[in-house]
């Protein structure tokens, strides 16, 4: 099985992080992986997104132009990519930033207020890893325990503060009712 990711929004909101950690986790596991990045050449605040491809078999190409599984962190991200999701794909989009909804009848689109629970959680900076709670329960594609052992594993000791803020921003969207 191969499944295509694209993880778009801005600079700064751990767009790179949440696609090496899909990337990550799937090489873990045995599997065959790609992860291509792109962003502006304004880091923070400009444009980022990346491509991850997750699977079985060889991989032909790392580049993904119909995935089937889109990330939009930011309503510019949602306007680019939200056409281009795979038929039968899937759309995760912060709801907090992204005002729209998908007209498309053949994709699933799960809403995720990701930047408010953050927030509301005192996890400033970690709606990115809520949103990959939420991915990780709707596509099944890696279990939660597993996927915060690598997580936290990837976690250098000097930003040792930081774990237990990625699992409880990994459990509150895997947690949450869309």
């Amino acid at each position: 099985m191969t499944t295509t990711f694209i993880f778009a929004g801005s600079g700064g909101q751990g767009i790179q992080f949440s696609g090496k950690q899909m990337a990550k986790t799937g090489m873990h596991f045995g599997k065959n992986v790609t992860f291509l990045p792109s962003y502006g050449p304004e880091m923070r605040g400009g444009t980022s997104n990346c491509t991850v491809v997750v699977s079985d078999g060889e991989i032909g190409s790392p580049s993904v132009s119909s995935p089937d599984v889109l990330v939009a962190m930011n309503l510019p991200s949602f306007d680019k990519f939200e056409p281009k999701i795979a038929k039968g794909g899937t759309l995760f989009c912060d709801s907090t930033l992204v005002d729209k909804k998908s007209a498309r009848d053949d994709i699933t689109a799960v809403y995720v207020p990701a930047t408010g629970l953050a927030n509301e959680h005192d996890l400033m900076g970690f709606a990115n890893v809520i949103m990959l709670g939420a991915i990780l329960k709707a596509t099944g594609i890696f279990g939660i325990d597993e996927f915060e052992e690598y997580l936290v594993g990837s976690i250098p000791p000097s930003r040792a503060a930081l774990i237990e803020k990625n699992k409880k921003a990994l459990r509150l969207g895997w947690e949450y009712e869309a």
